[in-house]
């Protein structure tokens, strides 16, 4: 009788061991599907008319790639249907004016159906402070931003994020606007495998 008690003990905690395995495993399989968000990568870069000289890839589209290659995100750029100066002071000249008149360049292409992704993260060059206004077209008819988790990107020459973040929560008061990533221009430039170290580590802070 004791012999088959032993049995029945040590089948019993064989059986409980092995569910809780498959119990605890089912539930971390739950958590990552859950975790698991449906990103957009948006941006706005240049490579001619940049602070510093012309680049062969814009400082933007890189740090926008760094974070596409971290969270397996789709990416959309922002092209302009009329062309910016390829020199740099008219450039800021443009811009200035855009923002002075509260305009609203015309977007190239068709926009993304921004309405299935979790998170959109949105990044430019920071032009007087703020977004380019060609940015604020794509806020503007992008229909489905509101609600959404928005994180801005930015990169520049001593603006840091800018205002973009208070555009963002303005703009869209029932987004949730995450904490953003600004980088000089010039570091990108002459030190990308920093930033690139960077960029993941802030998307590591927020669970991306």
């Amino acid at each position: 009788m004791k012999k088959f008690t032993k049995f029945f003990v040590i089948i019993l905690t064989v059986f409980t061991a092995i569910f809780s395995a498959s119990f605890a495993n089912k539930n971390a399989v739950s958590a990552a599907s859950n975790n698991k968000k449906k990103v957009l990568v948006v941006y706005f870069s240049r490579t001619k008319g940049v602070y510093g000289g012309n680049l062969k890839q814009g400082n933007t589209a890189r740090v926008a790639k760094y974070i596409q290659q971290h969270t397996d995100a789709d990416i959309y750029e922002i092209v302009p249907k009329k062309n910016y100066p390829n020199d740099y002071e008219k450039t800021t000249e443009v811009a200035q004016k855009e923002q002075e008149t509260d305009a609203r360049p015309a977007i190239k292409g068709k926009l993304p159906n921004v309405k299935k992704y979790d998170a959109i993260f949105i990044g430019a060059p920071i032009w007087w402070g703020e977004y380019p206004m060609v940015v604020r077209t794509f806020l503007d008819e992008a229909k489905g931003l509101n609600g959404k988790n928005l994180i801005p990107f930015t990169t520049h020459e001593g603006s840091g994020l800018g205002n973009t973040s208070e555009q963002l929560r303005q703009q869209f008061p029932k987004a949730k606007v995450q904490r953003g990533f600004s980088v000089n221009g010039n570091k990108v430039k002459n030190d990308p495998k920093a930033v690139k170290k960077q960029v993941d580590s802030w998307l590591n802070k927020l669970n991306y």
